[in-house]
């Protein structure tokens, strides 16, 4: 499918600024018309006839010749369909301002680091997840001890006393996430949560608009052993912290029994800037809801020998100037 404006028959692509569908060529606000193209011409532009690179999982994507956004029905309908999105509440302005402003200080990156045609490169994409929802009930007992220590004359006493500790708990969780991209390293989204998942919607094509988007790789059953460590991790850290102020703690019993349990698919916001520098790729992502960053930026050797240059010819002029002042 592609959306194109009533007024002027431009690309009507989701703004996240105005947080509406909105044309570009005419500046006109909800004017998008939806048409459909044949199924399975994935790799067909429907506005230019161009052949448009289609990865095995895109479900959205920017034809390279006439620069239209391109969502394929196929991938975001069906099994395919997602039930919830966070669409983009960050543009490519913004990102570039947030990219910017954390290293403007790297003094040693390369001169082109933050240059806006490199920053242009930019895309945003809808990264595919899984959303688990747990009903847990943990029985737990436990003994403890807590210690008392006094003095009373030349004897120094110790008191240890025991205490049964019981703990049962329900616990409800919701959406726990876990991405299902094979592409999206796991450990880039972990540190690029927490997104307010309160903010999820119901699912609209429209908002791929404007984006790139891929539909989930793995299967819910692949990825769940991620959620599970999750819950179980946070399920003991309550337990903990219910039990705080003993001196030691002794497990007797403890049994994190699962009662029920709700899986929704989904997509979450997530901008790309992909740095190549000296043949290396230095991937940096930026969560498309609030603007947390992830990546690392590369070092010009050129700068740093430049720097150490400067430096030691300042170091030697002020130590012949001392020469000169000893003289």
């Amino acid at each position: 499918m592609i959306f194109k404006c009533k007024n002027c028959e431009g690309n009507v692509v989701y703004s996240p600024e105005k947080h509406g569908m909105f044309c570009p060529f005419c500046d006109s606000e909800g004017s998008e018309e939806r048409k459909d193209f044949a199924e399975g011409e994935l790799q067909i532009c429907p506005n230019c006839g161009g052949e448009v690179p289609v990865k095995e999982h895109t479900s959205a994507t920017q034809c390279p010749y006439c620069d239209n956004y391109l969502i394929f029905n196929e991938r975001v309908e069906g099994e395919f369909e997602p039930d919830l999105v966070i669409p983009f509440q960050l543009g490519k302005e913004k990102c570039k301002e947030l990219i910017r402003e954390k290293f403007k200080k790297c003094l040693f990156a390369p001169s082109d680091f933050l240059s806006e045609v490199r920053l242009n490169s930019m895309e945003g994409d809808y990264v595919p997840f899984w959303f688990y929802d747990y009903d847990v009930n943990c029985d737990f007992q436990a003994e403890g001890t807590k210690v008392r220590s006094w003095t009373s004359g030349d004897t120094q006493y110790t008191e240890t006393s025991y205490y049964n500790i019981v703990r049962n708990m329900n616990v409800d969780f919701k959406k726990i996430p876990v991405d299902a991209s094979v592409g999206m390293p796991d450990d880039v989204m972990d540190l690029l949560e927490p997104y307010n998942y309160d903010m999820l919607e119901h699912f609209k094509p429209e908002y791929l608009s404007g984006f790139e988007g891929e539909k989930y790789n793995m299967v819910s059953d692949v990825v769940e052993p991620r959620a599970k460590q999750k819950m179980t991790e946070d399920v003991e850290q309550m337990l903990k912290s219910s039990y705080a102020g003993y001196a030691t703690v002794r497990t007797q019993h403890k049994n994190i029994k699962e009662l029920g349990k709700a899986v929704n698919y989904g997509l979450l916001p997530v901008w790309k800037y992909i740095y190549t520098y000296q043949d290396k790729e230095y991937p940096f992502y930026v969560n498309g809801q609030n603007g947390k960053i992830v990546g690392t930026a590369p070092i010009s050797t050129k700068k740093v020998w430049a720097y150490a240059g400067t430096l030691w010819a300042c170091l030697a002029f002020i130590m012949t100037m001392l020469s000169i002042i000893a003289l």
